[in-house]
């Protein structure tokens, strides 16, 4: 079955621009991926079956797998046995977008500093209500890997985007748990020139501990204020010492790739 280009119009609404056969390609293999349940790893068809199962010029078909390359949907191995299999899309590839977007908006710093102000707090009370003993056990480690590591700043800086993950997805909500752990790539601030002194990492690591501790109690009133407290230092950190920051653009180079 060939691919074939619609209108996208609808009542009440403009006609929209015809989409590229590429794209709808591209969709039609998410699809395909989605609805077949494919586990990451699952090798593809090879081009010369994809070209007889889609009915598209070898150039639409690449500019297709290209695009899903890009965003993580699939991976193309190279060597003998090479070709496209199912990739692991992450939270990542969500942020890129949003940075390239917001450095387009002329968005400040600041902006996502607010967004997580505002989104994190009620997030960790659903998670506080929701959050099972896996994600818990996730949290209790995610403490202590900090605290043994505390010297190593690398280690922490993951140790800081793993723990807010892992909250954000025990919320329940895949558009929370997705935006928030965006949001969490573009916020650290190191590309901007942002310190953590072992002092200032270990009282993150200290808010974490009583995060963790209200997740675990089951405790949503706690989790919110813990998280607020949290978020709300980090502000005043940054305003203290890197207050130039705050107001500088984002930009789409600043997200780790």
């Amino acid at each position: 079955m060939s691919i074939a280009s619609g209108n996208g119009g609808s009542p009440g609404r403009p006609l929209a621009k015809p989409k590229k056969t590429a794209m709808l390609l591209a969709q039609r293999m998410v699809g395909e991926i989605a609805d077949d349940g494919l586990p990451v790893g699952t090798p593809l068809l090879p081009e010369r079956e994809m070209l007889e199962r889609y009915g598209v010029a070898r150039g639409t078909l690449r500019e297709a797998l290209r695009f899903l390359e890009m965003h993580g949907v699939i991976e193309i191995r190279t060597g003998p046995g090479g070709g496209p299999v199912v990739g692991a899309p992450a939270s990542r590839h969500l942020a890129m977008i949003l940075a390239m977007l917001l450095q387009l908006e002329h968005a400040p710093f600041r902006a996502v500093l607010e967004a997580r102000l505002t989104l994190e707090p009620p997030l960790a009370a659903r998670a506080a209500a929701r959050i099972g003993d896996d994600e818990v056990e996730r949290l209790h480690d995610s403490v202590r890997a900090m605290r043994e590591n505390i010297d190593d700043l690398d280690h922490f800086l993951h140790e800081n985007e793993q723990f807010h993950e892992i909250i954000a997805r025990s919320s329940g909500n895949q558009v929370f748990s997705l935006v928030i752990s965006s949001l969490n790539w573009i916020i650290d601030g190191t590309p901007l020139g942002v310190d953590y002194p072992l002092d200032v990492r270990r009282s993150i690591c200290a808010e974490h501990q009583r995060i963790y501790a209200a997740l675990r109690d089951r405790d949503s009133a706690r989790a919110s204020a813990a998280m607020a407290v949290h978020i709300g230092d980090f502000a005043t950190y940054l305003e203290r010492y890197y207050p130039s920051i705050l107001d500088a653009p984002l930009r789409w180079d600043q997200v780790d790739q």
